[in-house]
């Protein structure tokens, strides 16, 4: 018995498209984890947007780079490829290997930028909790609180409030996410997307409409139809009254007058009436892309 590989083994990418004992072969029969096709796109970019998150972690533990960059120009992230697509097991798997939460692709996106845009609520809590900023802007300066309310996810723009969104300094921007939801609530969203669409590819066309929840919240889906087949599509969630109401409250709380002990001390955070001690900080909440709320396409 040799460990010589097995010359007719399938490929690590025919493996890909299997399942993940097919990728266990294929590694075992010497597939570099490392491996790119023809066009650039390495396997676990591959395995990260076609939301595999075991032949991801395998790939991960034999070598692959969670931050190597995929493609002809090498412009697309693992990360990123998966927080577009809402696949947060996948994100939670990179970042435990090690990837860069804050890296940006080309374009100047980041994961978190793609997650906030486009609604992926759950992926944006996985994203934070390993330590992406939320005050890093997107590309176009825009601020991931901005952002999360013109895109109307609740889940999301509460995540972001608690990892510090909202923090002192934030003022401006709170205000500005404010201004956007209250604008939006009083929208309706259907017509809203129709008439971006219509913009950018003429009006006439036959539109269909979809209601459908994701990650526990609606969203409205308007595609366009070219001989009763999508041509283009915008979507946006439906919660921008509650992202309202959750901003509003963060203003207040944020201009609230802080409270002192009869010493005069600023009684610490979370521990009232108790001078000089540390609060505990409170569990975070559980938990487009364009400005203005629209979404790109997913990547495949």
């Amino acid at each position: 018995m040799t460990n010589e590989p097995i010359r007719d083994e399938p490929s690590l990418f025919d493996a890909l498209y299997e399942d993940d004992d097919a990728v266990v072969r294929a590694l075992r029969a010497g597939a570099r984890a490392e491996s790119s096709d023809e066009e650039g796109t390495t396997a676990l970019y591959l395995a990260a947007v076609h939301d595999r998150p075991g032949a991801v972690r395998l790939l991960l533990a034999a070598g692959a780079d969670p931050d190597r960059a995929s493609g002809g120009e090498e412009s697309d992230l693992p990360l990123c490829g998966a927080a577009c697509g809402g696949h947060t097991e996948v994100v939670r798997a990179l970042l435990a290997a090690g990837a860069s939460p804050d890296l940006r692709e080309e374009f100047g996106f980041t994961a978190l930028r793609w997650a906030v845009g486009l609604g992926r609520a759950a992926t944006v809590e996985a994203l934070l909790a390993g330590g992406a900023d939320p005050l890093l802007p997107g590309p176009q300066g825009e601020p991931m609180l901005v952002l999360g309310a013109q895109r109307g996810s609740p889940r999301t723009v509460r995540a972001l409030l608690a990892y510090g969104a909202g923090a002192p300094g934030q003022e401006a921007v709170v205000g500005t996410a404010l201004a956007e939801a209250r604008r939006l609530a009083g929208v309706d969203v259907e017509r809203e997307l129709l008439r971006r669409l219509e913009e950018a590819y003429g009006p006439g066309l036959d539109a269909m409409v979809h209601r459908d929840p994701v990650d526990g919240e609606e969203t409205v889906t308007v595609e366009l139809l070219r001989d009763g087949v999508p041509a283009a599509g915008a979507d946006l969630h439906t919660g921008h009254a509650e992202i309202a109401a959750l901003l509003a409250g963060a203003t207040v709380a944020a201009e609230a007058p802080v409270a002192t002990g009869a010493t005069g001390v600023v009684d610490a955070p979370g521990t009232p009436g108790t001078p000089g001690t540390p609060g505990t900080p409170g569990t975070p909440g559980t938990p487009e892309a364009m400005p203005g709320g629209g979404s790109p396409t997913p990547r495949g």
